[in-house]
């Protein structure tokens, strides 16, 4: 955290840049409040980069809209149920919104929009103290109604009210805390830390969507493990995520093995360091890898069998998780593309094991490039990642096998253009060759010559030709 002074400072200087000046100018011009509110309050105290710009007033939508307007490049307002206003101007993103007192059902723990009078009643709302500061505008007036100031400066959160009221009324506030533990680098007090534990359950409330949005949002964040490590502390993972707890294997005086759980925390931190090393300047942060290296081994405690001699294994693991990752991400509510994705890099991520056993052919190389296909950056990612061994020897020598095979993949591609693989003939070209019309032969006839490519490497379309009817020749015959 920045110094204090510097910390108002860069407030106030947030208050001065447009469009904040220009709103803040027209809504005192229409005699209304307005107020920078929440997360770029917290953001520009904590030094951080602010992204949204929410405020809140006590003008009512249409009165908003009608302020707003003539200012704005486009505005919306699908978020007027909620009495939320959206609007472009000079180039900014801007939320203005309706003082609220929303009262909780208890039953779908969805609130019933009420329009409050006052911006202390907002703020006290709120999820957490940290968030429920305001900075009235245009006198650039700090409102801080329940002590976010000395929870930011201690690194402290808390909630406004008692933490069973507010994680009663919306139950996400459990996973936000999670992801504020890890994205502000933040402890939870220690009645907060307790409701957590004590009312985790009650996330079962909540729709799937929310929960796949808030867990997306926590591996997104810089340094993720120490969410992942509360959300399986606070037993909220039990009920959001089961497969991460359950990685936490029992051993016994006979049978020892890695720690699972902690090696899939390890392989977590170390995509995310190899995925910075790697990514373009400005590039966000890669879910797909990020679930991937979390989830790589979650089939394991499935799997485990305890052999003679103390000997552990975790044989077909590899496919067992990607099965089991499917099922989690699509009751998450996850894309397809997402889902296929993480699934297949699990999928693959022992390929490259076999590697060091014994000297891969060029035809070897070239399938576990087409196999990888997009995914295959991640995979060399996710593969490196998921070396933790402490025995420096072994961890250098599968370090050095995996430059190699990725110097191999780069010669190939350069002669090749692996990763575009084609057969020599191209489907119509079969059919004329033939003589046939589309059918599943053309189909058995392409990739019998692309599995020639692949163990071969180009053969030219003359010799692609002869091949072709001597397979064709042979097959007929078998029939």
């Amino acid at each position: 955290m920045q110094p204090v002074a510097d910390s108002l400072a860069a407030l106030a200087k947030l208050a001065e840049t447009p469009p904040v000046s220009l709103v803040a100018a027209a809504f005192a011009a229409a005699g209304h409040e307005l107020a920078l509110v929440g997360g770029p309050v917290r953001d520009a105290f904590l030094g951080r980069p602010v992204h949204d710009l929410d405020l809140t007033t006590d003008a009512t939508p249409d009165q908003i809209l009608a302020i707003v307007a003539p200012l704005a490049d486009a505005h919306w307002d699908i978020g007027r149920a909620f009495g939320t206003i959206g609007a472009r101007i000079g180039g900014e993103t801007v939320e203005i919104t309706t003082y609220r007192s929303d009262v909780y059902d208890q039953v779908t723990r969805k609130p019933v929009v009420e329009f409050g009078t006052t911006l202390e009643g907002d703020l006290l709302r709120r999820d957490f103290t940290v968030n429920a500061m305001a900075l009235r505008l245009p006198s650039k007036v700090l409102v801080d109604p329940s002590g976010g100031m000395d929870d930011l400066l201690d690194g402290r959160l808390r909630t406004p009210s008692t933490p069973e009221i507010s994680f009663g009324d919306d139950p996400l506030r459990m996973l936000r805390a999670v992801r504020f533990t890890a994205q502000l680098d933040f402890e939870l007090d220690d009645e907060t830390r307790s409701a957590l534990a004590g009312m985790a359950s009650s996330i079962t409330h909540i729709s799937a969507e929310r929960i796949g949005e808030e867990l997306s949002k926590l591996l997104r964040s810089d340094r993720p493990r120490r969410g992942v490590e509360l959300l399986v502390e606070s037993g909220l993972a039990d009920f959001v995520l089961p497969e991460v707890p359950a990685l936490r294997l029992e051993t016994d005086e006979h049978h020892h093995h890695k720690d699972v759980y902690e090696h899939s925390l390890t392989v977590l931190e170390q995509a995310i360091d190899l995925e910075r090393e790697r990514a373009d300047e400005g590039a966000e942060p890669d879910l797909v890898l990020r679930l991937a290296a979390l989830l790589h081994d979650i089939g394991k405690p499935a799997t485990r069998r305890l052999e003679p001699g103390g000997v552990v294994s975790f044989h077909h693991h590899d496919l067992v998780g990607s099965k089991l990752v499917k099922k989690r991400l699509r009751e998450l509510r996850y894309d397809n593309d997402t889902i296929a994705a993480v699934a297949r890099l699990i999928e693959l991520h022992l390929r490259f094991f076999g590697y060091t056993d014994s000297a891969w052919t060029d035809s070897a190389v070239r399938r576990y490039v087409r196999d990888a296909g997009p995914l295959l950056a991640r995979l060399h990612i996710l593969v490196r990642a998921d070396v933790t061994t402490r025995n420096r020897r072994k961890a250098d020598r599968l370090s050095f096998a995996y430059d190699d095979l990725e110097s191999r993949i780069a010669e190939l591609a350069q002669q090749e253009q692996l990763d575009s693989v084609r057969p020599d003939l191209d489907g119509e070209q079969i059919k004329r060759i033939l003589g046939l019309k589309p059918s599943r032969e053309v189909g058995e006839a392409y990739r019998f010559l692309l599995e020639l490519r692949l163990d071969e490497g180009p053969l030219g379309e003359e010799e692609a030709t002869r091949r072709l009817h001597s397979w064709w020749t042979a097959r007929r015959l078998a029939d």
